[in-house]
């Protein structure tokens, strides 16, 4: 009989966005006249930019031309959509990149999880606390931990405690580790790091041969013009780290699947003889061999993101979850609630009143006010007694979502 790989089965409970359909399927189901107002999971509400699935339209046509058709394009990607993320994304910002630095994917939840394949069982990893699930869950799968302790801590990770009392911000590890999860803005606390706090993490990392995977997928909700959007913008960073970047929060492309990763040429690890390889040239195989790239249409509606009027149009859609972040942000707190972010990322991190923990608002917010959000112990240990709203919904959702959670509150 075939043997399973056993490491799955540390993961001691479903994946947590699972575990929050089950509940609101089956309130739903017993309370079918209900409005249930979702404000968990991180998915978009508002239609693609105009200039967008103009684009995705024309690529398509293309695709009914003979003289014009698209089988199996580059695994890396189109060299027309590299060169306008470079030029439209980073140069702006005074980062240099090559075009084969870049690599084009269909998501990059998909990245952070695949990137464990170039890297030796034997690293240590480090990851804030709370956390994005798939950091934590995908390196536990992949055999690098033991089990998990009562908290739900794993054997072999390094969690690093994110609180009020620092700013959300992870502190450096007491102990040596070799790869680093940074994810700013920040999911699910809505946090972001400043220069100075970023160039410790880079200092760090090159004084310890580390590697930071900088997960900046919401670096477009980014107001202040103070914060980085790029690891990049930071000295010495193109020597320790690699960035993912996403399209399905910056352009709604949640159902569409596009992102990409950055893997400077000049970021090494080492090898069994402690001789360094770039990590460039292990990505690039990977990719080649197990990803055939994504669709041609999609890639011509990702380019139109970066055009003129594509821009324009996604920064009011932007603009538009931000006004219902503040309207959440600024709604709860009038009414006592004690909020973080939803000022430079479409998440709001809300402490549980009433000394309630996060699943027991949960379930009081779902069976009471018909609302959704998401627990903060789903996160991690760290997150107990947190909460997580989401900015991605209809404005008219959002407004009455605040007002039920006030009238219950009060």
């Amino acid at each position: 009989m075939a043997k399973i790989n056993d490491n799955y089965l540390k993961l001691k409970a479903g994946y947590l966005f699972p575990e929050i359909g089950r509940r609101v399927k089956a309130f739903s189901e017993a309370n079918p006249e209900a409005k249930i107002i979702r404000l968990g999971i991180g998915d978009v509400t508002r239609p693609l930019a105009p200039a967008v699935t103009e684009a995705f339209h024309r690529a398509i046509d293309d695709l009914t031309r003979i003289e014009s058709f698209h089988g199996y394009g580059p695994e890396q990607g189109y060299d027309w959509l590299i060169d306008t993320i470079i030029d439209q994304s980073f140069v702006p910002r005074g980062v240099k990149l090559k075009r084969s630095e870049i690599f084009i994917s269909d998501g990059s939840k998909c990245d952070c999880g695949n990137i464990l394949d170039i890297f030796d069982l034997g690293n240590k990893v480090a990851l804030g606390d709370p956390v994005y699930p798939v950091y934590n869950d995908t390196n536990v799968m992949v055999g690098r931990t033991g089990e998990a302790d009562s908290k739900g801590y794993y054997q072999g990770i390094v969690y690093l405690s994110c609180t009020a009392a620092n700013n959300f911000t992870p502190p450096l590890p007491a102990e040596k580790v070799d790869l680093i999860y940074l994810c700013f803005p920040n999911n699910p606390t809505g946090a972001v790091a400043s220069k100075a706090e970023l160039q410790k993490w880079v200092d760090y990392a090159l004084a310890h041969e580390a590697i930071i995977f900088f997960d900046a997928a919401y670096e477009a909700f980014i107001t202040d013009p103070a914060i980085p959007h790029s690891i990049y913008e930071i000295p010495g960073a193109e020597k320790c780290a690699i960035e993912f970047r996403s399209f399905s929060k910056t352009a709604g492309f949640t159902g569409v699947r596009c992102a990409f990763t950055v893997v400077p040429e000049a970021l090494t690890g080492r090898n069994a003889k402690g001789e360094q390889v770039a990590l460039n040239k292990l990505w690039n195989r990977r990719q080649s061999t197990k990803f055939n790239g994504v669709s041609y249409p999609v890639q011509r509606a990702a380019q139109a993101v970066y055009s003129e009027e594509g821009w324009r149009q996604n920064q009011e859609i932007i603009a538009y979850y931000m006004e219902n972040a503040r309207l959440i942000r600024e709604g709860l707190s009038a009414a006592g609630v004690v909020c973080h972010g939803g000022a430079n990322a479409p998440y709001i991190w809300l402490q549980t009143p009433g000394g309630l923990s996060s699943w027991e608002f949960f379930d009081k917010l779902l069976s009471e006010c018909h609302v959704v959000g998401t627990p903060g112990s789903g996160f991690g240990p760290s997150g107990e007694g947190y909460f997580r709203l989401s900015a991605f919904g209809q404005r008219e959702n959002v407004e009455e979502a605040v007002s039920r959670i006030r009238k219950n509150l009060g």
